[in-house]
């Protein structure tokens, strides 16, 4: 079996003779973009996902509360997206100390070292031993 590969196609500039506002021409963009099928690993992960996390998962961990009865869709996907946010800034951070130590991989010393040296992470102090 032979399988296909999609290339993204790039937008086209807007033609000023052409009418139609931006907006318009930012749905059929959406649009397109939205019919094109993808293969391989590339179609298993969402191309138009919100949220990377996944959402049954954060649910069930919210849940685990037993102060938390229900939790709306909203709800867990601001919890998910705040969680993203998160990991992404304190892996941001804590780079910069595998950086300076020559390294590109992440190790638990640098995590350590971003979690002292920045007060937005103190609540998180002790919680790696």
């Amino acid at each position: 079996m032979a399988g296909t590969v999609v290339t993204p196609v790039t937008p086209t500039e807007l033609d000023p003779d052409r009418g139609g506002s931006e907006e318009e021409s930012r749905g059929a963009e959406a649009e397109d973009e939205g019919s094109q099928q993808q293969t391989g690993p590339a179609a298993a992960v969402g191309h138009n996902r919100l949220s990377k996390l996944p959402l049954a998962r954060i649910k069930a961990l919210m849940k685990t509360d037993p102060d938390v009865s229900l939790a709306s869709q909203e709800s867990v996907f601001i919890i998910a997206k705040a969680t993203e946010l998160f990991v992404e800034m304190i892996a941001k951070d804590a780079l910069v100390y595998a950086q300076q130590g020559k390294r590109k991989t992440l190790q638990r010393k640098d995590l350590d070292n971003a979690i002292e040296a920045i007060d937005e992470f103190a609540f998180l102090e002790g919680t790696l031993d």
